[in-house]
């Protein structure tokens, strides 16, 4: 029996899961790391907590498999994306990371306003200090200067301290989230580089997906080193888990924030509607573009009717809570708390709770909170509708928060599509072991994606409640903007 290891690097933590040769799940080990937020409220991770973490999981999951070491065949890894980081070729950390959602490098954007269309058709992204490129100018102006500084996004950063500093490397889909590669040549972009002042021998190399990046022995655990036959960012394999290799094909992963992608296929296209265009992977020498949408607050609305509020002590109440709400109660939740993203693009729109009466309790916010998940990934679809000019015939999704059926059934009202949600969880993890396990030669694309199984939600609103639900979303989207 051989085994396939995939490792995701997520926001929140870092997860090791086994896959054996059926491709099923055998073994996880969890850890989270900390979420480091200063007095201005900018969010940080600890580079070397993390990779520490990396080991301790796949020491922890081979151990509780009980497997043989020299059965793991091929490790896979997703992660996080956009996260910044910078290091010395001796693979210390020059500064903590800077998280996804930090937007302490928004003076670095509004520097460049001026180039933001020329950004924006080389590169189908927005300018915004979400990307790494204004991240990485932002680490630039305040570390200590070092002459050999490798920047990169943090499956370089893993990939380099996996291999020993032996390999530098990254992969069209997370290259294609710097803001820094052109989508047309699939190279770093030389004037976006001299622009943003990153030079092209600072910036990891480019391969496909399911390239070599290299063997590892985790820091001397195995006896024999594995290769890592698969990278991607944690949204592009949850697309591939997901199945979604046909143009046309949709997912939403719900996490702290939220990715919505559509696999457009082979050729790139601009969004009008306040999307951004992608890289889905590089396989074999081809490349799939994607539009996709981001959210950043949607499982992080939970956290803070957590940890914030105090109106409930876990996320399995919200969708009780949310059934015994008042009907007649319209209060409707803008999470825009640190601004607002696809497809709306407001880095100082602010949060509302907007509507409330006298009558307005704890069920009331909760139901607010979950409806404005649904609402927000809506927004998202309505628009990747009216860039690709077709119905969205149905939505693949996972993540944490597609188990709370009041939201899943939600969603599919007020998106007017099929919503599937799969059985299995951590597709992010899934898709890159299942990447890795097809290019060892020890699974088949054409049939390993036939053991997912889904659970189905179909539209049960009326046309009228509907668009008189969204119309209250947009009349409060318009007073936050």
């Amino acid at each position: 029996m051989s085994y396939i290891l995939g490792i995701d690097q997520s926001t929140q933590g870092t997860k090791a899961i086994l896959f054996d040769e059926e491709a099923n799940p055998v073994k996880r080990a969890d850890l989270a790391h900390r979420q480091i937020v200063n007095e201005k409220g900018w969010v940080s991770h600890d580079p070397e907590e993390i990779y520490r973490n990396v080991l301790r999981v796949v020491r922890e999951v081979v151990e509780k498999a009980g497997i043989p070491k020299e059965k793991i065949a091929a490790l896979g890894i997703s992660n996080q994306r956009e996260t910044t980081l910078a290091w010395n070729r001796a693979g210390h950390p020059l500064a903590d990371a800077v998280v996804w959602q930090c937007g302490r490098a928004e003076n670095i954007a509004r520097r460049l306003a001026g180039q933001a269309e020329m950004i924006y058709d080389k590169t189908g992204l927005p300018l915004s200090p979400y990307f790494p490129a204004c991240k990485m100018v932002w680490l630039k102006e305040h570390m200590t200067p070092d002459s050999r500084v490798s920047f990169g996004t943090m499956d370089s950063w893993l990939v380099y301290r996996l291999t020993g500093g032996a390999r530098y490397l990254t992969d069209y889909s997370n290259a294609s989230r710097t803001q820094l590669l052109n989508l047309e040549t699939l190279e770093w972009d030389q004037e976006l580089c001299g622009l943003f002042g990153i030079p092209g021998n600072c910036l990891p190399e480019i391969k496909d997906s399911n390239s070599c990046f290299g063997y590892t022995d985790f820091h001397g655990f195995l006896e024999n080193k594995i290769p890592i036959l698969a990278v991607l960012g944690d949204s592009h394999a949850a697309l591939f888990g997901q199945g979604c290799h046909k143009k046309g094909m949709v997912k939403a992963t719900y996490g702290t924030g939220s990715s919505i992608m559509m696999n457009i296929g082979g050729e790139a296209v601009h969004s009008g509607a306040g999307l951004v265009t992608s890289l889905a992977w590089g396989i074999d020498g081809k490349v799939d573009y994607v539009l996709e949408g981001n959210i950043n607050y949607t499982g992080a609305v939970v956290t803070w009717l957590k940890e914030d509020m105090g109106l409930i002590a876990s996320a399995g109440e919200t969708a009780a809570l949310a059934r015994d709400a008042n009907p007649a109660d319209r209060s409707v939740l803008v999470p825009a708390f640190t601004g607002l993203s696809a497809p709306y693009w407001k880095e100082d729109a602010r949060a509302l709770l907007w509507g409330m009466s006298r009558t307005t309790g704890r069920a009331e916010v909760v139901r607010a909170a979950l409806d404005s998940i649904a609402y927000q990934v809506a927004d998202v679809l309505y628009a990747m509708e009216q860039d690709c000019g077709e119905r969205i015939q149905e939505l693949r999704v996972d993540g944490g928060p597609a188990g709370n059926p009041y939201l899943m059934q939600f969603q599919s009202d007020m998106a007017d599509t099929a919503v599937y949600v799969a059985e299995r969880e951590e597709l992010s993890a899934m898709g890159a072991a299942y990447l890795a396990g097809i290019t060892a030669g020890l699974y088949d694309r054409e049939k390993v994606f036939d053991k997912m199984g889904y659970q189905k939600y179909t539209p049960d609103m009326s046309s009228e409640q509907r668009e008189e639900k969204r119309r209250r979303w947009k009349e409060a989207i318009g007073l936050v903007l």
